[in-house]
This record gives structure tokens, sequence and C-alpha cells, in this order.
């Protein structure tokens, strides 16, 4: 009977670390594809492709 309610117990804060961790995740993103944006060619390629305008 002991063991039966400890492994319910178990069980339920597994599912709710694994819920939290869940939400952790979708709420803070550490990939933000804004950040790694690229915005146009550089330098090398406007030195490589000159081409007069």
């Amino acid at each position: 009977m002991l063991i039966e309610k400890a492994a319910a117990i178990v069980f339920l804060l597994n599912a709710i670390t694994s819920g939290w961790r869940s939400l952790a995740t979708n709420v803070c993103d550490p990939y933000r594809p804004e950040r790694h944006y690229m915005r146009g060619p550089g330098p090398k390629w406007h030195a490589k492709n000159h081409t007069s305008v």
C-alpha cells in the first residue's frame, strides 16, 4: 500500500515537472530568428561582384 502511494506521488510529480519544463521551453524559447536575419550581401560580396550602377 505504501509503495503504491509512493509510486502515485512520483508519477504525479513527474507529470508536473514535465509540464512545467514544456511550458518553460515554449515561453522562453532561446532561438530568435530575427537575431540571425541576413540583411543583405556584405562588403566581401560587394568587393568581389563590383558593378558600376
